[in-house]
């Protein structure tokens, strides 16, 4: 299953409305994020960035202009997985919505790439840290997207909680 053109549009408000809300979370500018990250959806995946177990992931990337030059340019790819995501909307029988859903996926990969950019997480870091990230990355998320009033939204929040696993 492969978004369509609605979902793909919907895809992009959701990264639009989650980068607004985590720079304002972070205190950071936009004009930062503007080069850091990507969106690609599952149809424009290359094999290497498919994943299976999840939502969205991200793959760090660096631009080699001169072999030189000492700091690496370097960018994020969200990888969209859209057949889980839709999957996911199918299984919960009109109970967990894409817009939602969505923003909240689209939120989290800011989230990660706003703390990696900062320092505060490392990309490659052991599996243990990662799990630990992730914790955190949820918990942030929760704290940015609970504000908000949406119809359907405390569904999407508190299936990402502790209590439940997707």
């Amino acid at each position: 299953m492969y978004f369509n053109a609605e979902q793909i549009l919907l895809a992009k408000k959701a990264f639009a409305h989650a980068e607004q809300l985590a720079t304002r979370y972070f205190r950071t500018r936009r004009e930062k994020l503007a080069y850091r990250y990507d969106v690609k959806t599952l149809a424009y995946l290359e094999d290497h960035e498919v994943n299976e177990r999840a939502f969205a992931h991200l793959c760090k990337y660096h631009y080699q202009k001169d072999h030189a030059e000492r700091s690496e340019p370097h960018f994020y790819r969200v990888c969209l997985q859209d057949n889980r995501i839709l999957d996911a909307v199918e299984r919960a029988h009109s109970f967990i919505k894409l817009d939602p859903l969505m923003l909240y996926i689209a939120t989290h990969e800011i989230v990660h790439v706003i703390r990696f950019e900062c320092g505060e997480s490392k990309f490659d870091a052991s599996q243990e840290e990662k799990e630990e990230e992730e914790r955190n990355v949820h918990g942030i998320t929760r704290s940015i997207l609970q504000s908000k009033i949406y119809q359907d939204f405390t569904l999407v929040l508190d299936c990402f909680s502790n209590r439940y696993q997707i």
